[in-house]
């Protein structure tokens, strides 16, 4: 089943049992994905790559809020920012942990038989791209610097 045909379905069921926290949250990301479709001008279905990296890029921008809102002394509203990341992390692939990661950076180095750490952006990229939403970008890089001898 497509991630949007699920999504659709999750909130048919959301209505009925009148569960506003997932129909909210299933609602911001139908509007999310209606607002690329009118900006890209696209008519047809969207594949599931692109709904998920609209949901990913809607996580990533919870994810950034969530300090603002433990600071903020609302408590209900951190609960439910909370529940959206969570929630919506079910549509998203699997993050590779630390040690996988760091496996993952070995192994591409090996295989692109980089030695030169004026190359580990190309190491970074490969990663990047085979990996794209798998891998935190951030980990990567610390891990390729790591390889080639920095912090």
């Amino acid at each position: 089943m497509a991630i949007l045909d699920d999504i659709d379905a999750r909130l048919k069921e959301a209505m009925k049992a009148r569960d506003e926290r997932v129909v909210s949250t299933l609602r911001m990301i139908r509007a999310d994905v209606m607002d690329y479709r009118n900006a890209a001008g696209f008519d047809g279905n969207l594949g599931d790559e692109v709904v998920r990296d609209i949901i990913a890029r809607y996580v990533k921008k919870l994810t950034k809020a969530l300090p603002d809102y433990e600071r903020s002394g609302a408590p209900d509203k951190l609960e439910n920012l909370k529940f959206e990341i969570e929630y919506l992390s079910q549509f998203l692939p699997e993050v590779l942990d630390e040690d996988a990661t760091r496996a993952l950076v070995v192994e591409t180095i090996e295989k692109l038989g980089v030695s030169d750490p004026r190359r580990a952006g190309q190491v970074m990229g490969a990663i990047m791209k085979d990996h794209k939403g798998r891998v935190d970008a951030a980990l990567v890089r610390r891990y390729v610097d790591e390889a080639f001898g920095g912090s």
